[in-house]
């Protein structure tokens, strides 16, 4: 049998790993990063057991290319997500650690 507070940390990997894999390659531009940053925390609250979602997206790596936009990398994300199943909560986030995409669990009770 699998614990609440295991199906909450499965929950939130799960959601920071499809997050991760749908927006990557996203165009994006300064002005309109804000924009997407809520378009994905409001598609990502959408799925079951998410309690709270915060994006936020790196500008200094948003370097326009000839058609004056960039792409979304992983090394952009500033993600925190809130899960809860039961009684159990679990916070993971996934950020920019050594210039890798690095997702990982803060707290879970």
């Amino acid at each position: 049998m699998v614990s609440d507070r295991e199906r909450a940390a499965f929950e939130a990997g799960i959601k920071l790993g499809a997050l991760y894999h749908q927006f990557v390659g996203t165009p994006v531009s300064s002005a309109s990063a804000d924009t997407l940053e809520r378009a994905i925390g409001a598609a990502v609250s959408l799925q079951p057991c998410v309690e709270d979602v915060r994006v936020e997206l790196d500008r200094n790596q948003m370097t326009p290319n000839a058609f004056g936009y960039s792409e979304v990398r992983g090394t952009m994300f500033h993600v925190e997500i809130t899960t809860r199943v039961g009684k159990a909560r679990c916070r993971a986030r996934l950020a920019c650690e050594k210039d890798y995409p690095l997702m990982s669990l803060v707290r879970c009770e």
